[in-house]
C-alpha cells in the first residue's frame, strides 16, 4: 500500500494533517484552490488565511479552549506553535499577528520534504487516502459531489466576520484602555455608551439595510457567530448584556460603568489595527460605516476591513463519521476542520491533528483511535460524532461536553479538577498513539 494521504484544503486542518503525517514519514498531497479559486471571505493564497478574527481564545486551563489548546501542545501541534510565536497583546487570550501567522505556517509546510502542495480545486473525492479538510466554504463542485456521496443534504448556516479599524483613527479622547475587573491590563480599547447612545445605535442596527439570504439557502445562525443585527432583534437589551456588557468596566474619566461598551482587541504586533469584538455583521458595507460611526470614539474611525456574510458548510457528522474522523461508507477517507461540524480555529485545527494521526495509521494497517472522553479533544469528537443525535448544528469545545467527575465540585475546582484529569488523559493517549507508529520525532 503507497504511504500518500491526499488532502484536500490547506485551512487550519489541512495543514495540521499534513504535520502530523509528515511527522510520520508519510507522503501528503496538500490540495489547495486558492489563489487560483477564491472563496467568498479569502483574500490571500496563503495557507490557513484567518478571516474571522485573530484570536485562539483563552489561554486559561479552567476555560475549555484553554484545554484544549494544551491538549493540542502534548500532541504536538503546529498551529498552537506558530500562533503561540506570532502572539499579540491580547490579556489572557492567544491572539496574533494573522498575516505573519499564516505566512510562517505557509513556510513551515513548504519546508517538509514530505508535503507537496498542489495549486488547484478538487471537484470530487480521489482515490487512496483522503483528507477532506474544505472547510467551511467548500467549492460548489465539490460540495455538490460530497453531497451525492453522503446521501443527503448538506447543513447550511451563515458566518459574519467583524469589522477591523486603525488605532490611529479611535477617538482616544472619548475611548479608554482597559479589560473586565482589569484582568487583562490594558490590551483592550474600549468605547463607552450611555443608555441614550445605545438605544439609538440599536435602532440604527435594527433599522439599517443587510446584505439579503438567497433563497436556495437557510438561514441557521450558529449562537457563536450571530450576527449583532439577530441578537438585536432579540430584545432590545440582548447586546448589552452580550458583546456590549459593560460588567468589569470602569471609565477612567467618569470611575462609573458605562451603560454598554464596545471592545476594541488588537488585531497586528504593532498595534496599528484593532477588530469589533464581537460584532459579526451582515449589514451592507455603507450601512456599516454610518451605523458604527454613531459608536462614541469611532465617530472618524478609518475601517480597513469591514464585516461580511458568508455560507458556512458543514455535514451531517453524527449521521456518517466515527470518532476517529473516519467516513463509516468509505474507511480509506477522513474529514477534518469546520465541515466536521465543530466550531472555532482551535476545534478546526485539533480535528486536523487527529485526522492526520487516524489517516496514518490507516496506512500502516492499524486501527484509528480517538482521544479519551475524558479529553477536551475527545468529548469534542464524540458529541459531533453521536449517532443518536438528530437535530445537529455546530459545536464549540465546553467543559459540558466532557464526563462528570467522580467527586461532585462546582465551579473552578471543577474545571480545574478536570483539566487536571484531561491532560493526564491526553498524555497517555499520546504515548500509546507514539509506541504503536513508532513515527520520527522530527519531519525534516
Amino acid at each position: 500500500m503507497a504511504r500518500l494521504v491526499r488532502i484536500i484544503g490547506a485551512g487550519l486542518a489541512g495543514c495540521e494533517a499534513a504535520w502530523q503525517l509528515a511527522r510520520r514519514g508519510v507522503t501528503v498531497e496538500l490540495f489547495e484552490m486558492r489563489p487560483q479559486r477564491m472563496t467568498d471571505a479569502h483574500t490571500s493564497g496563503d495557507l490557513a488565511e484567518l478571516v474571522c478574527s485573530n484570536s485562539f481564545r483563552s489561554l486559561a486551563l479552567t476555560a475549555p479552549s484553554g484545554l484544549l489548546k494544551e491538549e493540542m501542545r502534548r500532541l504536538d501541534s503546529l498551529v498552537i506553535r506558530v500562533a503561540d510565536a506570532h502572539r499579540v497583546p491580547a490579556g489572557s487570550a492567544l491572539a496574533v499577528d494573522r498575516d505573519r501567522f499564516s505566512r510562517a505556517l505557509s513556510r513551515a509546510i513548504e519546508s517538509l520534504p514530505q508535503v507537496r502542495i498542489i495549486r488547484e480545486e478538487v471537484t470530487e473525492i480521489p482515490p487512496g487516502a483522503v483528507i477532506v479538510a474544505t472547510g467551511p466554504l467548500t467549492s460548489p463542485s465539490l460540495s455538490r459531489h460530497l453531497a451525492s456521496r453522503l446521501g443527503s443534504d448538506h447543513l447550511y448556516f451563515y458566518d459574519a466576520i467583524s469589522p477591523i479599524v486603525t488605532a490611529e483613527s479611535v477617538d482616544m479622547a472619548v475611548a479608554f484602555k482597559g479589560s473586565r475587573y482589569d484582568l487583562d491590563g490594558d490590551d483592550y480599547i474600549n468605547c463607552p455608551l450611555a443608555r441614550p447612545e445605545y438605544d439609538r445605535f440599536v435602532d440604527e442596527v435594527l433599522a439599517a439595510d443587510k446584505v439579503p439570504t438567497r433563497s436556495f439557502e437557510r438561514f441557521v445562525p450558529f449562537e457563536g457567530c450571530m450576527p449583532i443585527e439577530e441578537m438585536a432583534q432579540r430584545g432590545r437589551e440582548t447586546l448589552a448584556f452580550g458583546p456590549m456588557k459593560p460588567a468589569g468596566l470602569a471609565d477612567p474619566r467618569t470611575g462609573k460603568s458605562p451603560y454598554a461598551v464596545v471592545q476594541l482587541r488588537q488585531e497586528n504586533r504593532e498595534g496599528t489595527l484593532y477588530n469589533m469584538v464581537g460584532f459579526q455583521t451582515k449589514m451592507t458595507y455603507p450601512e456599516q460605516k454610518r451605523v458604527f460611526s454613531l459608536i462614541p470614539g469611532l465617530e472618524r474611525a478609518e475601517f480597513v476591513r469591514l464585516g461580511s456574510l458568508h455560507r458556512n458548510t458543514f455535514i451531517d457528522s453524527p449521521r456518517h463519521l466515527n470518532p476517529t474522523l473516519q467516513w463509516r461508507q468509505n474507511p480509506s477517507v477522513f474529514f477534518a476542520g469546520q465541515i466536521t461540524g465543530v466550531e472555532g480555529y482551535v476545534e478546526s485545527a485539533a480535528t486536523g491533528i487527529v485526522a492526520g494521526i487516524s489517516s496514518g495509521r490507516w496506512l500502516e494497517g492499524a486501527a484509528p483511535v480517538a482521544p479519551p472522553q475524558t479529553t477536551a479533544l475527545g468529548a469534542l469528537l464524540r458529541y459531533i460524532t453521536d449517532t443518536a443525535r438528530r437535530s445537529f448544528q455546530p459545536m464549540n469545545v465546553n467543559f459540558g461536553l466532557l464526563p462528570a467527575l467522580a467527586t461532585p465540585l462546582r465551579g473552578k475546582a471543577r474545571k480545574e479538577l478536570m483539566a487536571s484529569r484531561a491532560l493526564a488523559a491526553m498524555e497517555a493517549w499520546a504515548l500509546r498513539v507514539a509506541a504503536d507508529t513508532g513515527f520520527a520525532d522530527s519531519p525534516g
